[in-house]
């Protein structure tokens, strides 16, 4: 038998941008073809792909990508399941929910894993359909369960770069080598309320339950790990195991979920938590790892790509200002407040410590009809049934279950959770889907209302929205005016 072919490094040239993974939907296959056309690093969001693919065949598939995309996938059944489930024609109509996905566990069912692999794999084929550009998928290590199968769909499509963070990603490359070689890997998974003798075990998920007849080993792509620390860096770049091939060096002014401050928690008159100088990157530590680095969080303006440039940084991670392009996931509608009342100066952006359940620090934009309206949140309610953002414990008899602060109280706390947790929650996986034009409709025919996330560094969006003809600006007009000053 001849041996198996040798594990490969995807060959790429370090992009100078990398455009940000936003969840959910916003940075989609559409954004991140945009901006990998350009010859720069495009990102798809890995978050909650499964529930995405299923809703937009349920919304009849405008144009037939998911169809072709799935036409694409290496095993034809399980392509042929999804459709006859989940497609239809024309679109769901409009006073229909659309069809629940089951919610990922440690022993998610095969249907399940069949449909997230297959989910990966479409968003990744469609952002590098028809060009040979670089394409890469952002993961949130603490959305653990269907991480691995999400994983490997990308893989599958030929992912270019791999980015995590929100957490730890030290068993990233491990997981990448294994899967490229399509053998089973355990994710390490935390269990509230277990010991080590409980035997709770991890999960596992093996490529052969998805692709039974083993194909030819993946290329490996490129693992970026995103830090907000020189500790974790330096952690990881020192073990040959959890090395990454680049960091992504993330600061505060970041939209979605940020580190939280490493001092004592304090808070602004906004609620805001207050970072100080012990949050102060060191870089100069950082890049003496001999990593590639991009600095994100504020670096959304030619200058500011000078100076990383100059820092000794190949370049930067922007999210913010693709987030207002054209080709981003937002809802029209969403979009078009988001860029007026940034145009007008009066879109406020703050960081809440309470809104996410992950307990992370979560950049909310204040905008009437989201759910940062008092008299739209206080009218909602309370629901988990995505629970991307669930949290598992143990029972007392000795069972996993899950639990989500956001979920209705008397649910969380019949779970053990402690009603103090609850104050605050929002469900930001039905309020990111509404925000992506793809809300849930409730009995009695209410819709989910949208949640906006930004980053705070709006000018370099206002100029853009500023120097072009109509309402906004492409993802290459982006990408032209953060290169603008580049030799």
């Amino acid at each position: 038998m001849a041996a198996a072919p040798a594990v490969q490094l995807a060959a790429a040239t370090l992009p100078v941008v990398i455009q940000g993974g936003m969840g959910v939907a916003v940075s989609d296959w559409r954004l991140a073809r945009a901006v990998s056309l350009t010859g720069q690093l495009g990102v798809v969001s890995g978050t909650a792909v499964e529930v995405l693919l299923t809703r937009r065949l349920q919304s009849g598939d405008p144009g037939g990508h998911v169809r072709r995309a799935l036409a694409a996938f290496p095993r034809h059944e399980v392509a042929r399941w999804i459709l006859d489930s989940y497609f239809v024609e024309g679109g769901i109509a409009a006073d229909a929910r659309f069809a629940q996905v089951p919610r990922h566990t440690l022993a998610s069912s095969v249907r399940l894993q069949e449909l997230t692999v297959a989910a990966g794999f479409a968003e990744v084929f469609l952002a590098k359909e028809g060009h040979s550009g670089t394409v890469g998928i952002n993961f949130l290590r603490k959305i653990e369960l269907p991480l691995p199968a999400t994983l490997y769909g990308a893989m599958l499509a030929g992912v270019d770069y791999v980015l995590v963070g929100a957490g730890s990603p030290a068993d990233l490359p491990g997981m990448i080598r294994t899967l490229a070689r399509h053998e089973p890997v355990t994710v390490s998974v935390k269990v509230m309320g277990a010991r080590s003798d409980d035997n709770v075990g991890g999960l596992t998920f093996d490529p052969a339950t998805v692709l039974p007849l083993r194909p030819a080993n993946l290329p490996r792509p490129r693992f970026v790990a995103i830090v907000a620390s020189s500790d974790l860096a330096r952690g990881l770049a020192d073990n040959q195991e959890t090395r990454p091939d680049g960091f992504v060096v993330e600061g505060a002014a970041a939209g979605g979920h940020n580190a939280p401050p490493r001092g004592p928690r304090r808070v602004d008159e906004l609620g805001q938590p207050v970072y100080d100088e012990r949050d102060v990157v060191d870089l100069p530590d950082i890049l003496a790892l001999g990593l590639p680095v991009w600095l994100a969080g504020g670096y959304g303006t030619p200058e500011k790509v000078c100076e990383a440039l100059a820092l000794g940084a190949s370049g930067v991670q922007v999210g913010t200002l693709f987030a207002y392009s054209d080709e981003s996931g937002f809802d029209a509608g969403v979009k078009a407040q988001m860029r007026e009342r940034a145009v007008a100066g009066d879109l406020q952006v703050r960081a809440d410590w309470r809104v996410s359940p992950t307990g992370f620090p979560f950049r909310v934009a204040d905008i009437p009809g989201t759910l940062t309206d008092i008299t739209v949140r206080e009218a909602r309610k309370p629901v988990c049934d995505l629970g991307v953002l669930r949290t598992a414990y143990l029972r007392t008899d000795g069972e996993v279950d899950y639990r989500c602060p956001a979920e209705p109280i008397a649910q969380y706390v019949r779970k053990g959770g402690r009603e103090m947790n609850t104050e605050g929650r929002l469900c930001l996986c039905n309020a990111l889907f509404a925000s992506a034009g793809f809300p849930q409709r409730r009995p009695g025919g209410a819709c989910e209302a949208p949640l906006v996330t930004s980053g705070t560094d709006l000018g370099p969006v206002v100029h853009l929205i500023g120097a072009t003809d109509g309402p906004g600006y492409s993802a290459a007009e982006a990408v032209a005016h953060l290169l603008s000053q580049v030799a």
